[in-house]
């Protein structure tokens, strides 16, 4: 063999190497990358190459048996989702980003990520699955560990702060959407996913806006991961966009008909304030009570306080084989459990925002909507955070409605008229034009993710607010230079 034709065969066979490394497990990808760069610098070391075909051979066996062991994904065909699901699985094949637009009870949070086992996803890596908040990502993991039939922990984990729920045999990773940006700090390649879904990207956390502003740029220097972006109330041309023109499938929810109810409170004002508000809750409940049925009722308040006054409200009218149970974040596992696996008795169900999104609570048929929810907003004057209760937008309150409309025709009490409803902003502004700029910079740099000027938020700050973060920083003596 002459050299000429020897060094073409040792082309060849780092092309085919290359193209190889794609049926690996992702944790191996970046280790093949580097045994591949050693071997493609000395062509002619036997050494080099035996070592990365080793370690190929080893990845690519994994792979497949992994791959063998993933359960077979059906999608409830029940769902709306369903229409739509041989559409979003050809989507994900194609498209490296997939923007799915779902309304409330469509089924997105649950088939999404078998729709990605259908698709091929979850055997070079694991499907992980964000969602806002620790309640969501362990009771959705439970119900898809339901549908699949397989133990929770197993092929279907989650993790949530204080509680790790996942094994080697974990092909689905529900999570908060603060334990995957918590990853990227040893992880910069996020190697341990094939495919990442950002679940209730509406909501527009400082997490989220992290997440996909990071995950804009990882796509680029990887290839082969896979971004769904997903939620019921989204923005969808602003995402598209975001992503560099990404399909947008839109999902159609539930069709059961939910009646809106007005009831405006009399007399609302600063002196009345939060008793009128319970005033007017209770009374809703009196009229819920007088209609014939079994269904349960939710009720959303802005916090744990609230909750509590109003369980001591709703206790002492004594309505009849009626229990009434709070929901919150802080709650015990044990008590929130008690929410999803209703008895025979009617129940009133009392829930922070919590309830808007991702979580269904079984048996509702009536929600009571105050139209208020607490929010952090930042005082440049005070240079100080405050936590005000303040009315939600249209998107939140649609949200809240659709809470009902799950299992059968619902009723919504709205205790705000419709004319303070048609004046209420369309979205919830993003949290970063609500946040104080100086954490939100110093969060970026002990993560690592750059400059907050350069960095390609959905959204970017407004520059005045920049610039007034890095001189609180400067002045408290937080950063240097």
């Amino acid at each position: 063999m002459t050299q000429h034709s020897s060094d073409k065969a040792v082309n060849g066979a780092l092309k085919d190497a290359q193209v190889a490394i794609n049926a690996a497990t992702t944790r191996d990808r970046g280790r093949l990358l580097a045994l591949l760069g050693r071997w493609r610098r000395a062509p002619g070391d036997a050494a080099a190459r035996e070592a990365f075909e080793t370690r190929l051979q080893t990845s690519i066996r994994q792979r497949e048996t992994r791959a063998a062991q993933l359960p077979r994904a059906e999608v409830d065909p029940v769902l709306p989702i369903a229409g739509k699901a041989e559409e979003i699985v050809a989507l994900i094949r194609a498209h490296q980003v997939v923007v799915v637009a779902g309304e409330t009870g469509s089924g997105k949070t649950t088939q999404l990520p078998k729709l990605c086992l259908a698709a091929g996803r979850g055997a070079a890596g694991l499907i992980g699955c964000t969602q806002p908040r620790r309640i969501a990502a362990r009771t959705v993991a439970k119900r898809v560990a339901e549908e699949l039939q397989v133990p929770s922990g197993g092929v279907v984990g989650y993790q949530v702060r204080f509680n790790d729920n996942v094994s080697d045999a974990t092909a689905i990773k529900f999570m908060t959407d603060g334990i995957l940006l918590a990853e990227i700090a040893s992880d910069r390649w996020l190697s341990a996913y094939d495919t990442i879904i950002v679940d209730e990207a509406h909501e527009r956390s400082l997490n989220i806006d992290f997440l996909l502003g990071y995950l804009k740029q990882l796509l680029a220097r990887r290839p082969d991961l896979k971004l769904i972006v997903t939620s019921a109330t989204i923005d969808t041309a602003r995402f598209a966009e975001h992503f560099d023109g990404a399909p947008v499938v839109d999902v159609e929810g539930r069709g059961f008909p939910v009646d809106v109810r007005y009831r405006p409170l009399e007399g609302e004002g600063e002196e009345s304030g939060e008793r009128s508000v319970l005033d007017g809750i209770v009374s809703v409940c009196d009229e819920i009570m007088q209609i014939r049925g079994t269904g349960d009722t939710l009720i959303f308040l802005p916090g744990e306080r609230e909750i509590r006054d109003a369980h001591q409200a709703l206790e002492r009218r004594k309505y009849r084989h009626t229990e009434v149970l709070p929901l919150y974040a802080r709650l015990s596992a044990k008590d929130q459990d008690r929410v999803f696996n209703p008895g025979p008795q009617r129940r009133i169900v009392l829930a922070t925002n919590v309830a808007e999104t991702s979580l269904t609570v079984p048996r509702i048929h009536y929600v009571v909507d105050p139209g208020l929810a607490r929010v952090k907003r930042y005082s440049p004057r005070q240079k100080l955070d405050r936590l005000h209760i303040e009315p939600v937008s249209q998107a939140s309150a649609d949200q809240r409605k659709g809470r009902c409309g799950r299992i059968a025709p619902g009723t919504c009490f709205r205790v705000f008229s419709e004319a303070d409803f048609a004046s209420r902003p369309a979205y919830t502004d993003p949290e970063i034009r609500r946040a104080s700029l100086s954490g939100v910079i110093l969060r970026m740099l002990s993560l690592g993710l750059g400059d907050i000027e350069s960095f390609p938020f959905v959204e970017p700050p407004d520059p005045r607010a920049v610039a007034d973060g890095w001189q609180q920083l400067a002045e408290l003596g937080a950063i240097d230079g």
